[in-house]
């Protein structure tokens, strides 16, 4: 049992390892600031930008965690406030399935769904867009995200002592009050940590925003221009480019950024839970 444990507690560590190995080539031959802050991608001419694959990450994660955060959170509320307890007990499965679902499924759906409803509504916005764009990539990812989200969410609130709510409701607030002011302030700490955790689930996520996000190497200036996120670089490129060292060392270094910043937001996440003693 303690060598189980062992391997399990080392594992990011040696992920960590391996891939910051992996990605010493090129980071003998570049800086780091260059890479990260670099605009030009043409790997074949050694210049390997990552900063519009890490800004299309950025505005798809937040895209969809706009999406999907004030969603999860009204929910939670009314399945452990104001409904019955049985509707609760057939919504877990409900929200298992959601989480259970390949994420080539939802990319799929994504393509035959949300890529035309957006092509559809861009000329309001006044673009003209294909719907293959970051809002499209945003609407898949929050949906993938909401269960992930949503059940951190009812255990933070089913946990919320039931003499918090009983003390405001006897000095005379209303339901919603008490949710309001006291239930959600109780909670908002949880809250905090289960967006911060949603993050790390969605800059991470590769298949499903691939096919709808366009792939394109360019700054996306707002949501309804293409974007190429990490993940989706890495996913396109790494079986063919193996045999290139440079440009393999450089889909390592993707991943290992990708690997820092979920680990950046899971620790912190994990530390605000423990700190202040939600659960």
């Amino acid at each position: 049992m303690l060598a189980c444990l062992l391997l399990v507690m080392t594992m990011p560590l040696l992920i960590g390892i391996g891939l910051f190995l992996k990605s010493t080539l090129l980071l003998d031959n570049n800086s780091i600031i260059n890479l990260l802050f670099s605009k030009t991608w043409k790997p074949l001419n050694q210049n390997f930008g990552f900063y519009p694959f890490i800004i299309s990450s950025i505005w798809v994660t937040l895209t969809a965690i706009i999406i999907a955060a004030p969603i999860c959170l009204l929910t939670a509320i009314y399945l452990t406030q104001y409904s019955k307890k049985y509707f609760l007990k057939i919504m877990h499965p409900v929200i298992d399935i959601l989480a259970g679902i390949p994420s080539v499924v939802y990319g799929v759906c994504g393509v035959l769904i949300i890529v035309p409803f957006v092509s559809t509504i861009a000329p309001i916005f006044g673009k003209q867009s294909s719907g293959y764009t970051i809002l499209s990539g945003g609407i898949v990812l929050s949906i993938m995200i909401t269960p992930f989200i949503l059940n951190i969410l009812i255990e933070i609130f089913r946990n919320i002592p039931d003499e918090l709510k009983e003390a405001s409701l006897s000095l005379g607030a209303t339901k919603w009050e008490t949710i309001k002011f006291v239930l959600i302030k109780k909670a908002s700490p949880g809250i905090i940590s289960s967006i911060g955790l949603g993050i790390s689930r969605a800059f991470g996520e590769t298949m499903a925003v691939l096919m709808v996000v366009g792939n394109v190497t360019k700054i996306p200036k707002n949501a309804l221009d293409p974007g190429y996120p990490l993940p989706a670089l890495i996913a396109n490129n790494y079986g063919e480019m193996l045999s290139i060292p440079m440009y393999d060392s450089a889909l390592m270094f993707g991943a290992l950024i990708l690997f820092v910043v979920v680990l950046f937001f899971n620790i912190i996440s994990r530390l605000t839970i423990t700190k202040l003693e939600i659960y």
